[in-house]
């Protein structure tokens, strides 16, 4: 079966994915803190004792540190019978405050290493493979304040629903959840959002559920919450320059850099 590969595996919706998988999978779990990967791969051995779990330190966004990653996969001999796209940041501000490094940084994260680490996890997959990408509502549409964010998870979109056609053997799907409640300043944007920020938000548990039921059904896309498919609906017949202007009245109030 070989292990399934999650990324971002110790924030709020990793982790949700990894408590979800661990019962049917052995993983691979990836992320930026040694310490916090170690405290993780305990947990889910409470959940199932006779997993199999490995973890390593990188920061995906760094091509030198996904190497040694890969270097430590074929040293074990490891083969992966599925990988998830979890880890992603979400930068907003106007375009024009970022610094060279957050540009290439914001890119790299979200969208060109997951699309690297797919091209190498399938050299290493087992017949059988399941790919999962975590994209975002906001890559639906093109949004002013936030339009790197959505244009990486746009990418995501296209390049893994493209993908899927061209391999045998996989299931692929891409993910488009709404607001998920992981971090603090996530929660404070939820509240300050009212009555439209609480319909769009799902917690991480919900989310990784509809998602992995989804993979397993090999739908092409899943959009988490009935309010999410009604915005994205809305989305499809409303004109972009209308969209774009309303987006850019919202956003342009508030800035905000986690990473």
């Amino acid at each position: 079966m070989g292990y399934t590969l999650i990324t971002g595996a110790c924030g709020g919706l990793g982790r949700a994915f990894c408590k979800e998988l661990i019962k049917t999978d052995d993983l691979f779990i990836v992320g930026r803190n040694a310490q916090r990967l170690h405290v993780l791969k305990e947990e889910l051995l409470k959940i199932r004792k006779d997993a199999k779990v490995e973890f390593f330190e990188a920061d995906i966004a760094h091509v030198s540190q996904r190497e040694k990653l890969l270097e430590y996969v074929d040293f074990k001999e490891i083969k992966f019978g599925g990988v998830f796209h979890v880890a992603g940041a979400d930068i907003q501000k106007e375009f024009i405050k970022y610094t060279p490094e957050k540009i290439r940084f914001q890119i790299r994260v979200n969208f060109e290493a997951a699309v690297s680490l797919t091209h190498e996890v399938l050299k290493r997959r087992e017949k059988e493979i399941k790919i999962l990408a975590v994209s975002s509502i906001c890559g639906t549409v093109p949004m002013p304040y936030f339009a790197l964010y959505s244009a990486t998870k746009s990418a995501l979109i296209n390049f893994f629903v493209g993908l899927r056609y061209e391999l045998h053997n996989a299931k692929v799907t891409t993910l488009i959840p709404g607001s998920i409640p992981t971090r603090e300043d996530i929660v404070e944007d939820i509240k300050k959002q009212g009555v439209t920020g609480k319909l769009s938000s799902k917690s991480p548990e919900f989310v990784a559920k509809k998602a992995i039921k989804a993979l397993n059904k090999n739908k092409p896309k899943v959009i988490t919450g009935a309010f999410n498919k009604f915005v994205y609906f809305l989305e499809k017949i409303t004109p972009t320059k209308v969209k774009c202007r309303y987006i850019a009245k919202k956003w342009s109030k508030k800035e905000k850099d986690a990473f």
